[in-house]
């Protein structure tokens, strides 16, 4: 283990944890953190080798696209894939399994979940994080195919994920959604994307409601978090300032800063909390 693991509790020891979307950005923070406390952690993404050009599947993070060509040369710089962020996990010591795993594809959904069995015997947290942002579009243009692929990846595959994974949980276990700040109001730029987001809100009530008491269902939302895929706005000082001003301790979230509140809801600190979501936004307007 690296010297940040000596900074951390041990709150995940003997556990197993599936994290969806997690070979870079905040899912790929969410499982380093989960396994830098003991976790045995499975990540997954949508390809085994490098994304090809187009629109796909991406962590919630990802939702930062101001216009469409943006969005395109930025999918076309996200490469990393499963093999490589196995390597980087396992070069710091971590017990990880790589899937390859379209969220959308049902047999990958149900080979997700059958490896992370057939190799640990059960599954103790999954972290839904997969999400996707496919249009620009105002609602009311939007085509239908467009709105379809937001409810597919956006909550339809998280509720089948759960369909296939109940049976393996844990008496104890915990789920946490990744919506967005956007979930409390929806950017023009992803007004639809937003939506959905929000009903992941409803989501975690719903879904805590129906796993208690034996698992608890929360959800954070992220704010604004600069990764490689979100370049434009690191890049560009008057995006990036506008947006720090309008938080409370004037700077943007990191990775880092939503794998610990994921991995507090996830862990046994969070046991009596279950339908809640946390806003990590920096103080940031957060009311529906």
């Amino acid at each position: 283990m690296d010297s940040k693991s000596s900074k951390i509790g041990r709150r995940f020891e003997g556990k197993v944890a599936i994290v969806t979307a997690s070979t870079q950005g905040i899912g790929f923070s969410i499982a380093q953190r989960l396994a830098l406390e003991g976790a045995s952690v499975v990540i997954s993404s949508r390809r085994q080798g490098k994304r090809r050009k187009g629109t796909v599947p991406v962590s919630c993070e990802e939702e930062m696209s101001q216009d469409l060509e943006t969005f395109k040369e930025q999918s076309l710089r996200f490469e990393r894939n499963v093999d490589e962020a196995v390597k980087k996990l396992k070069q710091q010591g971590i017990e990880v399994l790589g899937v390859v795993c379209h969220v959308s594809n049902a047999q990958q959904r149900k080979s997700l979940v059958e490896q992370t069995v057939q190799k640990y015997g059960k599954i103790d947290v999954i972290v839904s994080n997969a999400a996707a942002n496919p249009s620009i579009d105002a609602i009311l243009d939007s085509q239908e195919s467009t709105l379809d692929k937001l409810w597919e990846i956006n909550i339809k595959t998280a509720i089948l994920l759960l369909q296939d994974a109940s049976p393996h949980l844990t008496k104890g276990s915990s789920i946490v959604f990744i919506s967005s700040l956007s979930a409390y109001q929806p950017p023009s730029s992803m007004a639809m994307y937003g939506v959905t987001k929000t009903a992941l809100l409803g989501l975690t009530k719903a879904l805590a409601t129906e796993m208690a008491p034996h698992t608890r269902v929360n959800c954070v939302a992220p704010g604004t978090v600069p990764t490689h895929f979100a370049s434009f706005i690191t890049e560009n000082d008057t995006i990036r300032n506008a947006i720090e001003e309008k938080t409370l301790l004037k700077r943007l979230g990191t990775p880092e800063d939503m794998a610990a509140a994921t991995a507090f809801l996830a862990s046994d600190e969070a046991s009596y909390i279950t339908g809640e979501t946390i806003v990590v936004a920096g103080g940031m307007s957060s009311r529906l």
